[in-house]
């Protein structure tokens, strides 16, 4: 039999169905859904250090915040999860993730011995890691200066794994946090601190810790991930599809400028690399017009003297008529030598951002490489997806040679900056060294092969027998006969046409002669006398300096020797090399 239900108790229950009806019925039908689906969700805990600025940490507070925690919220949002942010010490939230407490760490280093308990997402940044130290102790260069020292490091972070295994252990003195670390540091015990350099720089700023400098700053590059525990990976691709998302619509990107672009390396902007530029080349060009004034200024000077001593002497005749043969070579020597000047100073600055790409291509590739296959694993299991912007189908093709044409450029910016170098050094070195010829001959082609080979199926070399030795700089000698070859193979227009090369002895000169022969473009009438010129060259969109055959001409000049060029426009381009033969034996 039903039970029954009180007069008052029913009434009560009514105006309750009936609130709740109207209460539905006002709300949108979606929001309403959304609501319930959001409160169903089960809740994803997310574990985060609590001292690792500016990457993750409590604020002033108490409330988790960072470049992780607003990158998790906004993966969280994407992918409709909800997540609740746990945090503690680093050591307390590692074990957290291993015993279940806690279901993702949103960033950790990655190593291959955690994955033996760990599953990795790609990296959603990179950590560079810094050596600190006080600004009375001795610096250091690298990570091999620090046997024998004490070094701070906070408790199971990457670098306090890394030191570990490269047998630091005994050395290693530890903390709960990288901010207890650097405290410990600038207190005055122990050495130096291992840690992030952004976190370390920040930490440093906030705490006004100003004994403090990094004095190695990338003693260590790794990868920053998301992780979870072995056998949970179903809930690490969810992260991974919501980063690449992030990605994609540009969101991860103003998170990183947010937390990371202030303390981490500018980016460079064209207005600010015309800017600098002009900084630069402004005075550059002023102290240009400032020599070339001089130079005019030089030379009427000359020219009045030259007049006066004409007027007052005119036994100097002959003399002053020598002079005016050679005064315009003289003031052109006027202007070389204080262009070169000018050229090695601007070889200096180039050399120093040019050594930073050279450094750092190396590290890009690597990271590449180590981040390759892991793309490669994703394209074979879900199919074609956005890198930079085009098809990872596209891009896995693309990027090795975006990467190999950066490299050959910067090395190409280098072999410049050394050919100024060459062009502006004034070498009083004595060329005493006995030289076989054919072998320096042969030394350079040896080392413009693959250019050869590149330019042209028809190459001939023929070296004479018994050929006198020289004296001169065998290295030097070896810069000209590279040149030679080089210009040779730039000037063909296609394969099929050859150069030919041999070397012979002069007896009735005296001299031991290189001749070279190519089938290419030949040069214009008006260019021959001034091939030897610095800085000229018919090349100029194709990248060419004009330093080359100036070099090599100068060099020739110094071993005492000739360069002669013979060219029919569209028929090809004869040069003679000849130097002078020594009676001098071997030592």
């Amino acid at each position: 039999m039903p039970a029954t239900i009180p007069c008052k108790n029913v009434a009560t229950y009514v105006v309750t169905v009936v609130v709740s009806i109207l209460l539905f019925c006002s709300c949108p039908v979606g929001a309403a859904t959304a609501e319930i689906e959001i409160a169903s969700l089960p809740v994803i805990v997310v574990g985060g250090d609590r001292d690792y600025p500016p990457y993750e940490f409590l604020d002033k507070n108490g409330q988790p915040a960072g470049y992780n925690v607003d990158l998790t919220r906004a993966i969280a949002d994407v992918m409709g999860i909800k997540v609740e942010f746990r945090f503690g010490g680093w050591s307390e939230m590692r074990n957290a993730l291993l015993d279940g407490s806690v279901s993702v760490l949103q960033g950790i280093s990655y190593s291959e011995g955690r994955t033996r308990t760990l599953a990795f997402s790609p990296p959603h940044t990179i950590i560079n890691h810094a050596i600190f130290a006080r600004k009375e102790t001795t610096p250091v260069s690298s990570i091999e200066e620090l046997h024998g020292k004490e070094i701070i490091v906070f408790r199971d972070g990457i670098m306090h794994d890394y030191l570990a295994s490269l047998g630091f252990a005994s050395n290693l003195v530890m903390t709960e946090t990288p901010a207890d670390a650097l405290r410990l540091l600038a207190s005055g015990q122990h050495d130096y601190a291992v840690l992030a350099m952004l976190p370390g720089m920040y930490i440093i700023r906030e705490h006004k810790l100003s004994n403090l400098v990094p004095v190695a700053k990338s003693i260590s590059t790794q990868k920053y991930c998301y992780a979870v525990k072995k056998g949970n990976e179903e809930l690490l691709a969810r992260f991974n599809e919501g980063l690449a998302i992030l990605k994609k619509t540009g969101q991860y990107q103003e998170i990183y400028d947010r937390w990371l672009g202030v303390l981490g390396p500018a980016k460079v902007a064209w207005e600010k690399v015309l800017w600098y530029g002009g900084m630069v080349l402004g005075p550059l060009l002023l102290i240009l017009v400032g020599t070339v004034i001089w130079s005019r200024t030089l030379q009427k000077r000359v020219a009045q003297r030259t007049a006066e001593l004409a007027l007052e002497v005119t036994e100097r005749k002959r003399a002053l008529e020598e002079l005016k043969l050679h005064q315009d070579k003289l003031i052109q020597a006027d202007k070389m030598a204080s262009l070169g000047t000018l050229v090695a100073g601007v070889a200096h600055e180039i050399n120093n951002p040019n050594g930073l790409i050279l450094l750092n291509m190396p590290i890009l590739r690597d990271v590449y490489q180590d981040a390759e296959e892991t793309l490669e694993a994703r394209y074979q299991n879900q199919g074609d997806f956005i890198l930079g912007g085009l098809p990872f189908s596209r891009m896995r093709h693309e990027v090795p040679h975006l990467l190999e044409g950066m490299q050959e450029g910067a090395n190409r910016i280098k072999r410049i900056v050394e050919e100024l170098k060459n062009f502006a050094r004034h070498d009083t070195s004595a060329a005493t060294e006995i030289v076989n010829f054919n072998s320096v001959v042969q030394t350079a082609v040896r080392l413009v092969d693959s250019s050869i080979k590149s330019s042209t199926t028809r190459f001939t070399a023929q070296y004479a027998s018994a050929l006198p030795p020289i004296l001169g700089n065998a290295q030097r000698i070896e810069q000209v006969v590279v040149n030679l070859i080089l210009n040779a193979c730039q000037a063909l227009p296609d394969t099929d046409h050859g150069i030919s090369l041999a070397t012979f002895h002069d007896q009735d000169a005296g001299t031991v002669v290189f001749v070279l022969i190519d089938e290419g473009r030949g040069i214009a009438p008006e260019h021959i006398a001034r091939l030897t010129d610095p800085f000229f060259t018919t090349k100029r969109e194709s990248g060419g300096t004009g330093l080359g055959l100036s070099v090599s001409a100068t060099i020739v000049k110094e071993h005492d020797g000739s360069l002669e060029f013979v060219s029919t426009q569209g028929a090809g381009t004869t040069v003679t090399l000849a130097l002078p033969v020594t009676t001098r034996k071997s030592p």
